[in-house]
């Protein structure tokens, strides 16, 4: 794809901040080496791993690659009879290590598989893991005969260890000799009461004057030739002890380096295949942990040329204040051109096109919504320019349309060109016929095409022009602020008059301004003016009736949340009066059974009768405890005296009763009631009024069934029905005082 398109769209800073998140050396190199494809398969393939790679990390966390190394060239060595240094055999341990790290992270993943029961689902990367070839064993032996670069662990070999030990024993008896020699026997003759090496050999610091007192070889002399570096006599055997055990003891790790080396060479194969597959891995995470860093998704990606980018953001853009757009081309319009004022996002808007589309094509997942939809470009192109003036000089053009010329000759339909400022920097009426020229041609050819502009005559084009679209940045002239909306279908105003004034130009300058507009173009730039009146209205009541129909929801959720919650209340009121009505059974029953049971027994009649007594207070004081409940939550309205007449139909509500007012109310609001053959005294404040209540099918004493016309209240009805006598003769006294006790 074309370099320099890839530069203006800032593409090399997605790669360097790709490159910054892997951790291996080579996983960097495949990172710095990353361009965008045009084979619809590979993009597929390289889309898929970016989305396994991060359904991993969300799952397992972060897998960690910073011990592979490339050892092409010491491998290589090695191959050929070589012997790996110390710093080269840690660093094939480092990358074995690294090889079972993420093995292990590979079995992680298999097990998570299996745990969530998603084998179906097609893990892309997990072949890639599968193909790793953990070699434990040998950077374990690695670690076990080396400590670091410069120093090989005792235990590396028996040899090594007794060398070793050798070596202390004879330093130690080194040590003494010349600590003797240093306190006592030669102190007077010591420059300092120190012993010093020389040539890998311990020596004293012998006076001038004195050095033929102190038997031995001379190693070195001070610059001013006042001391003497000797070797005592009486040590010269334990150095060369030493010297020959120095010897022993690299030959010994030369040896070792060897046998690690030859065990190293048996793996070269599986090393080589390691490392590779841990750089395509590291590299893989590293698109997952960009797409994360910038809440990438993963777009579709369609064979026709369409693009639907929803919800698009520059990636180098705050996200705290990146206003997000929709971008659409391909399907009902092919040309794209963008108006609207200076720094309103129109420039930001070709390059969150183009960069996305390098993105994708990349493998990378874009900072847009997943809905959006991507088709494969050959190529993409881009003439925009940092700096936007209307003092550019003939230089600057004719560099653009070389430029321009350029992209005319390569794109076709399958590329996408991207175009700022279109054929700006000369002549307003030339320019824009130029451009409109130019864009036509692009459109013929069907090569995608994105251009901003300031020439009016492109509006107008794109308003008449089949298969082209306008749209524009939006600006509010109230703030002289750009809100960065991309509106597709309105082209824009420049707003360069309105800026004007708001900044505190002359009425009198802008107005002379005016007449220098012919009649046509003011019309149009008015019309525009309406168009975008007429938008922000129907956007405030679309807002409006969006905020309606969210309130609407709300109170429809609390009604029914108010619903739910009284059936609750209601049937927890119930239980509990079922509860309460159940226990006043149970516990009549008892008391029943209890007075039989004594009766039986031969109990006395006063006890059994006060128990019954008990019994029927209590009852009494459930009922007046009701009453009281149901005297607070009166239905219906209290009356007047005014409202009260002879024969109206009411509640009395202590009592529970219904008749007709048999009298009106005195002073006091005491009147009389008529409920059937009685006349109840109560007073107006605890009546209610009622509705008469249907005719009753009674059964009077002494007469055959038969209906009884009249309104008579519940209590009535029940009591016509009662004989005035009850017959006890030829029952037991059981019977007898129970039937007696209901009657």
């Amino acid at each position: 794809m074309n370099e320099k398109t890839l530069h203006i769209l800032e593409y090399d800073k997605i790669i360097q901040l790709l490159t910054d998140l892997a951790h291996s050396g080579p996983g960097k190199a495949l990172c710095a080496a990353l361009t965008p494809m045009d084979d619809y398969a590979k993009i597929e393939q390289a889309q898929t791993q970016t989305a396994d790679a991060v359904y991993g990390i969300i799952r397992l966390g972060k897998p960690s690659f910073a011990g592979n190394r490339d050892l092409s060239f010491a491998l290589n060595e090695l191959s050929l009879g070589a012997t790996l240094s110390q710093t080269e055999l840690l660093e094939v341990a480092q990358l074995s290590e690294c090889a079972e790290r993420i093995d292990k992270y590979r079995l992680k993943e298999e097990d998570e598989e299996r745990a969530s029961k998603e084998q179906m689902r097609r893990y892309s990367i997990l072949e890639l893991f599968r193909a790793l070839i953990p070699l434990p064993a040998l950077h374990k032996e690695i670690r076990r005969c080396l400590i670091s670069e410069e120093e090989v662990a005792d235990d590396a070999s028996a040899k090594l260890k007794e060398i070793r030990r050798g070596k202390m024993i004879y330093h130690d008896k080194i040590h003494t000799e010349l600590g003797q020699m240093v306190n006592n026997t030669f102190r007077t003759y010591l420059q300092d009461a120190v012993i010093t090496m020389r040539n890998n050999r311990y020596c004293l610091p012998v006076k001038a004057e004195y050095k033929n007192s102190v038997r031995g070889m001379v190693h070195d002399q001070s610059k001013a030739g006042s001391t003497f570096f000797i070797e005592p006599a009486q040590i010269v055997e334990y150095n060369n002890k030493l010297a020959e055990l120095d010897a022993e003891e690299k030959e010994e790790i030369e040896r070792i380096l060897a046998s690690l080396s030859a065990l190293t060479a048996e793996h070269i194969d599986e090393l080589i295949a390691n490392g590779k597959v841990l750089a395509k891995l590291d590299f893989i995470f590293a698109k997952a942990n960009l797409a994360l860093s910038m809440d990438g998704q993963k777009p579709e990606y369609v064979k026709e040329q369409i693009l639907q980018i929803h919800k698009a953001r520059h990636p180098f853009i705050d996200p705290k204040k990146v206003v997000p757009i929709d971008i659409k081309l391909g399907e009902d319009y092919t040309l794209l051109i963008i108006t609207g004022p200076n720094t309103g996002g129109k420039t930001v808007s070709l390059k969150t096109t183009g960069l996305l589309c390098a993105m994708g094509q990349s493998g990378l997942h874009i900072p847009a919504s997943s809905l959006s939809k991507l088709c494969v470009f050959k190529d993409i192109f881009a003439d925009i320019g940092d700096e936007q003036s209307i003092e550019q000089s003939l230089s600057t053009f004719s560099a653009h349309m070389t430029n321009i010329i350029s992209i005319l000759g390569k794109a076709d339909a399958s590329c996408l060109s991207l175009f700022d400022e279109l054929c700006a920097g000369t002549d307003p009426t030339e320019g824009a016929a130029l451009a409109i020229a130019i864009l036509r041609s692009l459109k013929d050819k069907g090569v995608m095409t994105m251009a901003t502009t300031h020439y009016s005559e492109l509006k107008v084009f794109a308003l008449s022009e089949p298969m082209t679209s306008n749209a524009s940045c939006e600006f509010d002239v109230e703030t002289l602020s750009a809100t960065y909306r991309l509106l597709i279908g309105i082209p824009g105003k420049s707003n360069a008059f309105a800026i004007s004034s708001k900044l505190g130009l002359s009425d009198s300058i802008i107005e002379d301004a005016r007449k220098e507009i012919t009649k046509e173009k003011e019309s149009f730039e008015d019309l525009l003016a309406s168009l975008d009146r007429s938008r922000r209205e129907l956007e405030s009541k679309e807002e409006t009736i969006a905020k309606q129909l969210e309130e609407s929801d709300r109170r429809q959720k609390e009604i029914e949340e108010k619903s739910r919650a009284l059936e609750e209340r209601k049937d927890k009121i119930l239980r509990r009066a079922n509860e309460e009505a159940k226990e006043i059974l149970e516990e009549a029953k008892e008391t029943a059974d209890a007075a039989i049971r004594s009766y039986h027994k031969g109990g006395d009649i006063r006890t059994m009768e006060k128990t019954r007594a008990n019994l029927r207070e209590r009852i009494d004081k459930k009922n007046a405890a009701l009453a009281k409940k149901n005297a607070e939550k009166p239905v219906g309205k209290p009356l007047t005296p005014e409202e009260i007449k002879k024969g109206d139909y009411v509640q009395i509500l202590t009592m529970k009763m219904k008749g007709s007012v048999y009298s009106l109310p005195d002073n006091k609001g005491n009147l009389l009631v008529s409920c059937g053959n009685l006349q109840v005294k109560t007073n107006i404040k605890d009546l209610r009024r009622a509705e008469p209540e249907k005719m009753e099918e009674v059964s009077l004493p002494g007469k055959k069934s038969g209906k009884q016309r009249g309104n008579y209240s519940g209590t009535y009805s029940k009591a016509a029905s009662i004989s005035p006598e009850i017959n006890l003769l030829g029952q037991t006294a059981d019977e007898a005082i129970a039937n007696l006790d209901k009657y």
